[in-house]
């Protein structure tokens, strides 16, 4: 059960050991995209290539054709990888096995939506991927076991990319001792619980008040969605890529000082940040250095 590109190495990995699954279930098709195109989600498409039956009900409550195909499965085993919903009781409870998720964050913390956006936005030194099993609670079930990554400089999309990769090769690592039924059993100590709530569009919104390390780290947890935005008059304007600089200045927050090649840099609370990646509303992402080839950004404009 999985819907997104992080869901991709686990099937992957599944399919080519020859643990392929008898059943995979996705959310259903949506409209994206300016053109409101449906698209499939990646999960279906994946399982498409390697001839696996698709199910994507939008009720995961008993009864209908949904729990047709999942009493027919008869499953041993249900892996979860970023699938979109809770799954209820009476899932939890179908295979004999039980049902193991990859979460992208090492539990108890950030639980919740979106563990990977959180942690780079909130400026921790590391994450990881736990596999746990599943309890009718929110990512509140026992640790089977964890891996652990550096965030560094990274953006959430290199922590998507590198975070699917190391949930493939820990559900690769620990699946036989899952179906032994010899698997650890850790519980999540509930007093360290910490929570990592979708993220909404306007929190995505730049505040040059903040520290400069601050406001790069809301620029690389914000890349790639919903993209961190100022705006330069009317103008939105998304940031893709920005360091932080010692660079004092009296100017206020969020005033340009200047415009190169090398950067847009911009007063923030205690420093400046250089922009080095952005994008203009209607255009690709461009380095700042095209940017402002067609472009003037004077120093003393303010970016709010």
């Amino acid at each position: 059960m999985g819907t997104p590109a992080f869901a991709i190495p686990p099937l992957r990995m599944l399919c080519e050991s020859g643990r392929a699954p008898v059943l995979t279930v996705t959310r259903p098709d949506r409209r994206r995209d300016r053109g409101k195109k449906l698209q499939s989600p990646p999960v279906k498409e994946l399982s498409a290539a390697y001839g696996i039956p698709v199910s994507q009900p939008e009720d995961l409550r008993r009864g209908g054709e949904f729990w047709d195909l999942l009493g027919s499965a008869a499953p041993d085993l249900i892996v979860v990888a970023a699938y979109g919903k809770i799954l209820p009781k009476e899932i939890l409870n179908l295979p004999n096995l039980g049902c193991v998720n990859i979460h992208a964050s090492l539990l108890p913390a950030y639980r919740g939506a979106a563990p990977i956006q959180r942690a780079v936005i909130n400026g921790e030194r590391e994450t990881g991927v736990t596999l746990m099993r599943m309890a009718e609670a929110m990512d509140a079930g026992d640790i089977i076991a964890a891996e652990r990554t550096e965030i560094g400089d990274k953006t959430s999309a290199d922590l998507f990319d590198e975070l699917a990769n190391m949930g493939a090769a820990l559900l690769d690592r620990m699946l036989p001792s899952i179906e032994k039924g010899c698997a650890p059993r850790l519980p999540q100590d509930e007093s360290k619980a910490t929570y990592a709530p979708m993220i909404r569009k306007e929190e995505a919104h730049v505040d040059f008040s903040k520290s400069p390390r601050e406001v790069c780290n809301l620029i690389r947890g914000m890349n790639p969605h919903p993209t961190a935005f100022v705006l330069c008059g009317d103008a939105a304007l998304k940031l893709w890529e920005a360091a932080p600089l010692d660079l004092l200045s009296e100017r206020p927050a969020g005033t340009v000082l200047s415009a190169s090649d090398e950067g847009i840099t911009v007063a923030a609370g205690g420093g400046a940040v250089r922009i080095t990646v952005l994008q203009a509303p209607g255009k690709r992402p461009m380095s700042a250095a095209d940017y402002l080839r067609g472009n003037k950004v004077r120093p003393g404009i303010v970016l709010t």
